[in-house]
């Protein structure tokens, strides 16, 4: 997530909902002959179909139009998604929703910017999150890190959540996951990577199972995340025209260290940037921009970060074919 609950992207708007659907055609009789209808324009299908592998559907965004949103995005060729929680709260509710649909996963974190809504002295204060990551379900650690952006909450604060954060997902690993290595971890950097990033390597987990979410620093940035051994993950920033630095770190990125995301209900992509809420299916046209960028076919970059997502989370990127056609 790139910002606090609420908070808009300079430029963004409120959606005003979905569009109306014109009305099925049906046949025209003509005399006494019978036109049929015109046949609707054949759209591109994909033999599989993109995860989006951060959003956030609990936010208000989505409040009672869950199914819709997932509809739209499998319509798309988004075959499923990963909802991201903020808080140990809002990881028991994102469990909730990926217990409803079957190509909904959880992750269960705090994010850096809800650091002031738990006590990190209190030894109870993320219990709800191993509560959550027990389940199969839920996928990944996060999203949690820091964020320099901001300078709410503090940044001493955002230090001691953090570290109780690390140190409690340490001694849960054993607990977790489908394996012994526990559960991969989202990691949230916002113009904190000389901060960060040895903050992660005292930890002593294991950073190619770290994915930098979001990612919006410089190429010299992706750099480090990439020494570091992790994986990079790109939003609809990539796509913006303002963002050359995010795009050139874009093509640094090997083939199989990249994810694509939407950070749902923020960030849309070109060419629906400003509008509220982005929702999962956008995430094509991100993964499209990219394979563009990177001088590849989008079926072999679909096919990639499809591979890269289902090892590092531990899904099947496709429930089968996907007939996805361009998002509107």
């Amino acid at each position: 997530m790139s910002r606090p609950r609420g908070e808009r992207e300079e430029g963004e708007e409120q959606s005003g909902g979905r569009e109306r659907q014109p009305p099925r055609e049906s046949c025209v009789r003509h005399g006494s002959s019978v036109v049929p209808p015109r046949p609707a324009p054949r759209r591109r299908r994909y033999p599989r179909g993109v995860i989006d592998t951060h959003c956030h559907l609990t936010f208000p965004d989505f409040e009672g139009r869950v199914p819709e949103t997932l509809e739209e995005a499998r319509a798309a060729g988004v075959d499923g998604c990963i909802t991201v929680s903020t808080t140990p709260e809002d990881a028991l509710e994102a469990l909730a929703v990926a217990r409803r649909h079957e190509r909904v996963w959880s992750s269960a974190g705090v994010h850096p910017l809800y650091s002031d809504r738990i006590d990190p002295d209190d030894p109870h204060a993320f219990d709800a999150l191993l509560t959550a990551a027990r389940d199969p379900k839920c996928v990944a650690w996060g999203e949690l890190g820091l964020d320099n952006h901001y300078p709410d909450p503090p940044r001493d604060l955002q230090d001691r959540v953090l570290e109780r954060q690390l140190e409690f997902i340490v001694r849960s690993q054993p607990e977790v996951g489908p394996d012994a290595r526990g559960l991969p971890v989202i990691i949230h950097c916002r113009e904190a990577f000389d901060d960060l990033i040895p903050r992660l390597r005292e930890s002593g987990l294991d950073p190619s199972r770290m994915v930098f979410h979001c990612f919006t620093g410089t190429p010299d940035d992706a750099r480090k995340v990439l020494d570091f051994g992790s994986l990079i993950s790109f939003t609809g920033v990539v796509t913006y025209r303002n963002a050359a630095g995010v795009a050139e770190a874009a093509r640094l990125v090997p083939d199989d260290r990249i994810m694509v995301e939407t950070d749902a209900p923020f960030l849309s992509p070109e060419p629906k940037r400003g509008k509220r809420p982005c929702v999962p299916a956008y995430s094509r046209h991100t993964a499209e921009f990219l394979a563009k960028l990177r001088g590849v076919g989008f079926e072999d970059f679909e096919r990639r970060i499809n591979e890269n997502t289902e090892r590092f989370f531990g899904i099947p990127a496709t429930s089968g074919p996907a007939a996805g056609g361009s998002p509107a």
